[in-house]
């Protein structure tokens, strides 16, 4: 009778995934002529369409391939030639297999092709490496431009931010920014401190956003709606406040559970409150800044 029950929980919470995962709409946001949004599940992906074909960035999870690929065909017949994930995590990773299968070449910086070819640990859990065949297949260290439907796309690594492999990726033409989960547009942000993540890399990512932007930029955030150069610059300041009390309390001798319990750091922000609440941004940032 346990094994019984033990397998009908299983059972339903596999039904339930499934449930959730087939409700989930793949919805465009058309930016430009040629530049799109999709929001599904997981980070915002970038659609570049022209003559030359598809350049897209990051893919989601892996189950949701077939919906986001039906959702591009209705923009466009054209193949995806280039594939940029902005960084290692699964909900931009997860269907790399897929759209390699599909004929699109991988890019990505360096540290990402290193961590998601051995085990990572992330939010407490263990990640096993991935297949060979969703592996980026050319990496950079510092900065790479693509010329790619009549545009010169910037790709560029921002130091030790979300991750250490982060990349923004900028439409030069089009006056578009993709930063990846450099940012979390009207939100705290998630900061990997285990896969080399820092609160100074977030703060710099945007720094040099808002130094490349006008505004007129449109910026995609890795979660969110879309965003522009002074929602960006609204989060920057938020973080350097932040940054700034916590580094102060350090100084103080201030401890761990001193910071996490001070509600008064985070007085103020509540209105960027989500997943990561603001308990879990003054964690985040002592320890970073401790490291």
């Amino acid at each position: 009778m346990k094994n019984l029950k033990t397998t009908f929980f299983f059972l339903m919470i596999s039904i339930s995934f499934y449930s959730q995962r087939n409700e989930i709409k793949i919805i465009p946001t058309k930016l430009a002529d040629n530049l799109y949004m999709l929001k599904g599940q997981g980070g915002n992906i970038g659609l570049f369409v022209g003559e030359d074909g598809i350049f897209m960035i990051d893919d989601q999870f892996a189950p949701l391939s077939p919906k986001i690929l039906e959702a591009i065909k209705i923009i466009t017949p054209k193949p995806i030639k280039y594939l940029v994930n902005s960084h290692w995590h699964g909900d931009h990773t997860g269907g790399n297999e897929n759209f390699q299968k599909e004929g699109a070449l991988i890019l990505a910086h360096e540290n990402v092709r290193k961590r998601m070819n051995m085990p990572q640990t992330i939010r407490g859990k263990t990640k096993k490496a991935s297949s060979k065949e969703a592996l980026p297949v050319i990496t950079f260290s510092d900065n790479m431009m693509l010329h790619i439907n009549n545009e010169d796309v910037l790709v560029s690594h921002v130091h030790n931010a979300h991750t250490d492999g982060d990349a923004i990726i900028y439409f030069m033409s089009n006056n578009i920014i993709h930063m990846g989960d450099t940012y979390f547009q009207g939100k705290f942000p998630y900061i990997d401190l285990n896969s080399g993540g820092s609160i100074n890399g977030v703060i710099s990512a945007a720094e040099k956003v808002i130094l490349i932007s006008d505004n007129e930029t449109i910026i995609i955030p890795g979660h969110g709606n879309v965003s522009n150069k002074t929602e960006l610059i609204a989060y920057k300041n938020m973080l350097i406040d932040l940054r700034a009390k916590i580094k102060q309390a350090i100084k103080e001798g201030k401890t761990l559970e001193n910071v996490t319990n001070n509600k008064k750091i985070t007085e103020g922000y509540s209105s960027f409150s989500g997943w990561i609440n603001e308990e879990k941004i003054r964690i985040a940032i002592y320890k970073s800044l401790k490291k």
